[in-house]
């Protein structure tokens, strides 16, 4: 009975980390396309950046930089270590 215990726990933690990654995943995908100068016209482009700047919470404009491309390395940079950080430290709390 233990043994099932930790093991939905150990699984909890997977999604909870797995979660994080594709939240993070996100917002390097957005980055990536911003610096490649995708077409800010084009369907998937804005599909990615509605889901990376609800995901960047109220880190875009948190610290002022002079370049557009460096200012967005920044804010959605930010935003990823970020949920790696946060969902890390409650997957290791779940476990």
């Amino acid at each position: 009975m233990t043994t099932r215990r930790l093991s939905s726990r150990g699984t909890a933690a997977r999604v909870i980390l797995g979660v994080g990654a594709l939240f993070a995943l996100i917002e390097i995908l957005f980055i990536f396309l911003v610096l490649l100068g995708a077409n800010a016209g084009n369907a998937f482009y804005r599909f990615i950046h509605s889901l990376a700047g609800a995901l960047a919470l109220f880190f875009p404009g948190l610290f002022d930089v002079s370049g557009a491309k460096l200012q967005v390395i920044l804010d959605y940079g930010l935003a990823a270590v970020f949920w790696i950080v946060v969902t890390g430290l409650i997957a290791r709390a779940v476990a």
